[in-house]
């Protein structure tokens, strides 16, 4: 597969496409190509479970292949998923067992078309940032197999980076999803908790898992993410989008940094992050340092206390049986036999108090971007201070899901020493897209090698899944950017997408008889195009917005010069009557110019 560069889910998409009536033939091969010698791998599919998954969704694609998106695509599941009728070993032979039916996350996927192909190696129970925890091997680095992959979800990454397959499944409880991105040029999307089911998942700390995505673009994890997600009634911990947060974030953004970043004496890792400093002001964005104390304080918690406990909890009876598991992550999780009821009680009231504060610090800024890690280790150095260097690697990832946040973790301008470095740029919770937006804009500006493929990043114009959670509203006159009413959006989170114009069969008035003057827009067959802006509101802001338009003014759907339809404003044409007519000046903005120079 390498030699026809088949790496991101577009190409995947085509290359499947032109090839459909040939797919077992093309997905046996892909399978019998992945070497079992690949430390990456923990389990690699049977020809027989390839045919088994394809004959599931042949006939759908036969039929509607429009049902089926990810037709055919390959891709890998870290090992402490679930997938029905495979084993599951969250990288601890005397755990495994054989799981009935598939996690949530991975049905929804196969659902989708896609086909499992491997399961992937680990930290065990899922404990480290380092990819060395392992009775099946160290995952490498994939730049210099001198260095770690990062970790827990080791294989997933490297899989992806190397471009086997172009996306895999990995889960991310304090940095799992992240840390291996950064290690690897890769891009890691670590959800808001409980957009995507933890059903079918082992968990490490449930209060804190996600499943998280790797791929080669932003625009590829968050189509698989979106694919993926989706309340889960079998999930305690699933939630339902409130559909309130923002659809992007804005160009010239305001971004939090960390005041005094700690690099461990890695002067590469802060070179790299400077770069990475230079690459966001060139963007326009600004930039501001702020006390970082609250975000170490709650990143502590996670292994320093009794949150650990969480992790004793999910591994139930094998931890009687310390030499079946890995030394040092029975050391970690044996610790959490050390704490009582009331010292958990106490960290969760302290986890509350932390949190609040960051998400108060947070609210004044469009979103915090960190270094994905402060430094980065050798094999040989994790054997001397095993513990102690995975704890560096945490240091900007650990307090995120106790903080209740989204997370992004993008390649950014490499080492000078040629290893990747990348920054993660962290929002609210359900500020997925926003962040994602972001991520696109980002990956555009750099246009670095597609991992360690050596493919060069698609320089077309990339755009993410339409939003089930955002309305896409044109505005022409007193709601525009810099107008009197321009508050009512942006106070409901509301981002401006693009100006444009409408259709050539509409008509502009200007209302005269209230305190602010106002537009009123008419469908007419004779009519001209007009200027307008067109602004995403989250979808549970909308009504709101909606109910402070005033009579004679309302929201219908409007049809763009390229044919699309949004809604916007639209006006009684019993109104219109003694308005003032001004289509002729092309927009709302051009009229009012014409005015202030009388």
């Amino acid at each position: 597969m390498r030699t026809l560069k088949v790496n991101t889910l577009k190409e995947w998409q085509e290359h499947i496409s032109l090839n459909a009536d040939n797919i077992e033939e093309i997905l046996i091969q892909f399978i019998e190509n992945l070497s079992k010698d690949d430390l990456a791998w923990i389990y690699i599919a049977t020809k027989q479970q390839i045919r088994e998954q394809l004959n599931n969704i042949l006939p759908i694609y036969q039929q509607t292949p429009q049902m089926l998106p990810l037709f055919g695509i390959p891709f890998a599941v870290k090992d402490n998923i679930d997938i029905a009728g495979w084993q599951t070993t969250a990288a601890c032979p005397a755990f495994a067992y054989c799981a009935d039916t598939d996690g949530t996350a991975v049905a929804k996927l196969k659902a989708a078309g896609a086909i499992v192909v491997g399961k992937t190696n680990l930290d065990q129970f899922a404990t480290g940032l380092v990819g060395v925890r392992s009775p099946y091997g160290h995952v490498t680095n994939s730049f210099n197999p001198d260095y770690v992959s990062g970790g827990s979800s080791s294989g997933s990454a490297s899989v992806v980076a190397r471009g086997l397959v172009p996306f895999s499944l990995g889960t991310d409880t304090a940095g799992s999803g992240r840390v291996p991105a950064g290690f690897n040029n890769i891009v890691g999307l670590k959800p808001t908790k409980g957009w995507l089911s933890a059903s079918g998942v082992v968990p490490a700390c449930r209060l804190n898992d996600t499943i998280s995505i790797f791929a080669l673009t932003v625009e590829d994890a968050f189509t698989i993410a979106s694919l993926a997600g989706g309340y889960d009634p079998s999930d305690a911990y699933s939630r339902i989008n409130p559909q309130t947060a923002p659809a992007n974030i804005k160009y010239i953004a305001n971004f939090a940094i960390p005041d005094n970043p700690e690099f461990f004496n890695d002067q590469y890792a802060e070179s790299a992050w400077d770069a990475a400093l230079e690459q966001l002001r060139a963007s326009g964005a600004n930039l501001h340092p702020i006390d970082f104390t609250p975000f170490h304080q709650l990143a502590e918690q996670l292994y320093c206390g009794p949150w650990v406990a969480e992790r004793t909890a999910a591994i139930g009876e094998v931890l009687n049986r310390p030499k079946e598991m890995n030394p040092v992550v029975y050391d970690i999780i044996s610790k959490g036999l050390n704490y009582n009821a009331v010292e958990a009680y106490k960290a969760e009231y302290l986890r509350a108090e932390l949190t609040r504060h960051i998400q108060q610090t947070l609210s004044a800024f469009d979103g915090l971007i960190v270094p994905t890690s402060p430094t980065i280790h050798t094999l040989e150095e994790m054997k001397q201070q095993p513990i102690q260097y995975n704890s560096q690697f945490g240091t900007y990832t650990n307090f995120t899901n106790l903080a209740d946040l989204s997370a992004l973790a993008l390649p950014a301008p490499f080492r000078t020493d040629g290893l990747p470095a990348g920054i993660t740029v962290i929002a609210p919770a359900w500020h997925d897209r926003a962040l994602a937006e972001f991520g696109l804009r980002w990956q555009q500006q750099l246009l670095l090698p597609l991992g360690a493929t050596g493919q060069s990043q698609p320089t077309q114009c990339r755009v993410l899944p339409p939003s089930k959670n955002h309305v896409r509203v044109a505005v022409v006159g007193a709601h525009l950017s810099g107008m009197p009413l321009n508050f009512q959006l942006t106070t409901r989170q509301a981002v401006l997408v693009e100006e444009t114009v409408t259709s050539n069969h509409y008509r502009l008035f200007a209302l005269l008889d209230s305190t602010i003057k106002k537009p009123g827009l008419l469908r007419d067959e004779q009519g001209s195009a007009i200027s307008v802006e067109l602004w995403d509101i989250p979808l549970a802001r909308f009504g709101e917005f909606v109910a402070e338009i005033p009579a004679p003014l309302g929201i219908g759907s409007l049809t763009l010069a390229d044919g699309r339809s949004v809604k916007g404003f639209i006006c009684e044409p019993e109104a219109l009557k003694h308005a003032l007519e001004i289509t002729e000046f092309g927009g709302w903005r051009n009229w009012l110019a014409t005015q202030r120079s009388k």
